[in-house]
C-alpha cells in the first residue's frame, strides 16, 4: 500500500527537510525545472510536451500530479486501452493543473488534450516530446522500447521489466536512442523522502564502519481473487492489454476495476498479484528498496554473485481456489563480490537496514527523525530513519567526502535532463540492474536453491539450464519489441 502524503505543504516540507537532513548545500543547487509559480501562465514557448500512456492509479495520483507542478512542461495527450479511463484522462490532467495553480500558481491546463486508445498512434504525434509510462509491469519494457525508438523521452514506472532479457533489450534501446529515460525510483530524490539519500551517503562514507549486511523488508500480497471467467468489457482492448503475454480468459480481478470513477481508478488492480503481469512485492517494492541498497553499496552497475532462498506461493496449496499467484511469505539472500550479505524478506519491517562493523542505520518512508532504538514495524510497516547511535545520523558529510547526485524531485529531474541532456538520477542501466536483482531473487524463490550469477555477462553460471530458462519467457509476436 502506498503511504499517504503528508498534509504539510511541499514548500514548507522541503524547506524544513533540507535544513534538517541535507545541509545548506542543496539550497543553492536546485534543478532547472522550477515550480510553475515562478514563471506564471505566460511561460516561455519552449515547453516540453508530455503525453500520459496509462490513465490508472499511479498515473493520475503520481505522474500527472508531479508534472503539473512545473512550468516547463505540459501534458497534451493521454492514452489508455480502456476507453473509459482514456476518456476521463483529460479531466484528471486538468484537475491536477487546477490543483497546481491553487498551490503554486502557473499553467492552468486550458489547452486541448488529445485522447488516444492506442499508444502507437500517440507515439506518431510529432508534437509530443516525452511520455510517462504508467502501465501494468508486463508492458513496461516493450512500450519503453517503442517510445524511445519513436524519439520520445521516457519517464518509466518501475520495475523496468519482468524478465532480465527484456530489461537488457530496453537498456540497449535507450542507449542507442540517445533519449532520456528516468526510472520512477523516487527514493533517489529529496522530495518527498530526503532520508534515503542521507542514509546512503552515511553508509558510503563509512559512518557505520565496514558494511557487512543489508536487510531489506518488503510488504506482502495476499492470495485470493475471483477466477470466474467474465465477458470482456466493450470499452477494453483486452488482447492488446495482454500484450506479449499468453492469451488467457478475462476476469476483472486479473485486470483492473471496471469502474472509471476516481474511486474505481484509485483501487489497487488485480494484475499486481498475477505473475503473468507482475512479480509481486519482490519487484513492486523491491525495485525501490534494492535500488536504494545498491546506491549505498556502490553496486548500481553490478549485482549479486550468489542468490538463494525460498517462498510460499498460493498455488502450492492443492486446495487453493483463488486467481492470484504471486509469492507469499518469503526469505531470500544474496552475496556480493564486496562480501556484503543481503537478506530480503516480507517478514522484516518495511525498509532497509544497513549493518556495519561500527553500527547500523535503518531507513524507510515517513517523516525524518532520529532515535536510538531498533526498528519495530508499526501497523503499516512505516518508520523513519533510525540509527544505533544518534551521532551517526547527526554527522555532516564533509566537502571532500562522497556526495550523491542531487535531485529535487524525480519528475523535475527528468524534465531538467531533457533540457540539459544530462543523465538523470535514475537512468535505465541502474534501474535494469536493481530490477535484475529482484528477478534473481524471484528465481531463487521458485527453485528453492542457490543460483550463481555473473553480473558482468548477465548470465547464470555452472550450466544451470533450469535457472537460465527463467531469464526470459516467450512473447506473442504481434505485441513484441519489433511489432509495427
Amino acid at each position: 500500500m502506498r503511504p499517504k502524503r503528508s498534509t504539510v505543504s511541499r514548500r514548507k516540507f522541503l524547506g524544513d527537510s533540507i535544513k534538517a537532513t541535507l545541509g545548506s548545500a542543496l539550497a543553492v543547487n536546485f534543478p532547472m525545472i522550477i515550480p510553475a509559480s515562478v514563471l506564471g501562465k505566460n511561460a516561455p514557448s519552449n515547453l516540453t510536451n508530455v503525453a500520459s500512456i496509462g490513465c490508472g492509479r499511479i498515473s493520475t495520483i503520481h505522474d500527472m500530479t508531479s508534472i503539473a507542478r512545473y512550468a516547463g512542461a505540459r501534458i497534451i495527450a493521454v492514452c489508455d486501452l480502456d476507453r473509459n479511463r482514456a476518456d476521463v484522462g483529460p479531466a484528471a490532467v486538468r484537475n491536477n493543473y487546477i490543483k497546481a495553480v491553487k498551490d503554486n500558481g502557473g499553467l492552468t491546463g486550458d489547452w486541448d488534450i488529445k485522447v488516444y486508445y492506442d499508444y502507437k498512434e500517440l507515439l506518431q504525434n510529432k508534437d509530443i516530446d516525452a511520455v510517462h509510462i504508467s502501465l501494468p509491469d508486463h508492458q513496461h519494457a516493450v512500450v519503453g522500447v517503442h517510445a524511445v525508438n519513436a524519439g520520445k523521452h521516457v519517464y518509466l514506472q518501475k520495475p523496468a521489466s519482468l524478465t532480465i532479457e527484456e530489461g537488457r533489450i530496453l537498456a540497449n534501446a535507450v542507449k542507442n536512442s540517445g533519449k532520456i529515460l528516468q526510472m520512477g525510483s523516487q527514493q533517489r530524490s529529496i522530495d518527498p523522502w530526503p532520508q534515503f539519500k542521507k542514509a546512503c551517503e552515511l553508509v558510503r562514507n563509512g559512518r557505520i564502519g565496514k558494511l557487512l549486511t543489508v536487510e531489506v523488508g518488503l510488504p506482502g500480497d495476499p492470495g485470493g481473487g475471483n477466477p470466474q471467467e467474465m465477458p470482456v468489457p466493450k470499452n477494453l482492448d483486452y488482447d492488446a492489454w495482454l500484450g506479449a503475454t499468453p492469451e488467457v480468459y478475462y476476469t476483472e480481478d486479473r485486470v483492473h476495476s471496471r469502474d472509471a470513477s476516481p474511486q474505481g481508478i484509485l483501487s489497487r488492480p488485480g494484475w499486481l498479484r498475477c505473475e503473468q503481469f507482475g512479480a509481486g512485492m519482490i519487484t513492486g517494492w523491491g525495485a525501490h528498496h534494492i535500488d536504494t541498497a545498491h546506491w549505498a553499496m556502490g553496486t548500481e552497475h553490478s549485482g549479486p554473485m550468489e542468490i538463494w532462498g525460498s517462498a510460499q506461493f498460493p498455488k502450492d496449496d492443492p486446495n487453493y481456489k483463488g486467481l492470484w499467484d504471486v509469492h507469499g511469505i518469503f526469505r531470500t539472500e544474496a552475496l556480493y563480490a564486496n562480501g556484503v550479505h543481503m537478506i530480503v524478506s516480507n517478514e522484516l519491517p518495511n525498509g532497509i537496514k544497513f549493518i556495519g562493523s561500527d553500527g547500523w542505520i535503518w531507513v524507510t518512508r515517513g517523516n525524518y527523525k532520529v532515535t536510538d532504538t531498533d526498528p519495530v514495524a508499526d501497523k503499516d510497516g512505516m518508520k523513519p530513519i533510525d540509527a544505533s547511535n544518534p551521532k551517526i545520523i547527526q554527522s555532516v558529510i564533509g566537502p571532500n567526502e562522497i556526495h550523491f547526485y542531487e535531485s529535487f524531485e524525480q519528475h523535475a529531474n527528468w524534465l531538467d535532463c531533457i533540457k540539459s541532456g544530462k543523465e538523470p538520477v535514475a537512468p535505465i542501466e541502474v534501474g535494469h540492474r536493481s530490477c535484475s536483482t529482484c528477478l534473481l531473487h524471484q528465481i531463487a524463490m521458485k527453485l528453492k536453491r542457490k543460483i550463481y550469477w555473473d553480473p558482468e555477462k548477465e548470465q547464470i553460471k555452472n550450466n544451470d539450464h533450469e535457472a537460465t530458462a527463467m531469464l526470459s519467457r516467450p512473447r506473442r509476436k504481434k505485441y513484441d519489441f519489433n511489432a509495427s
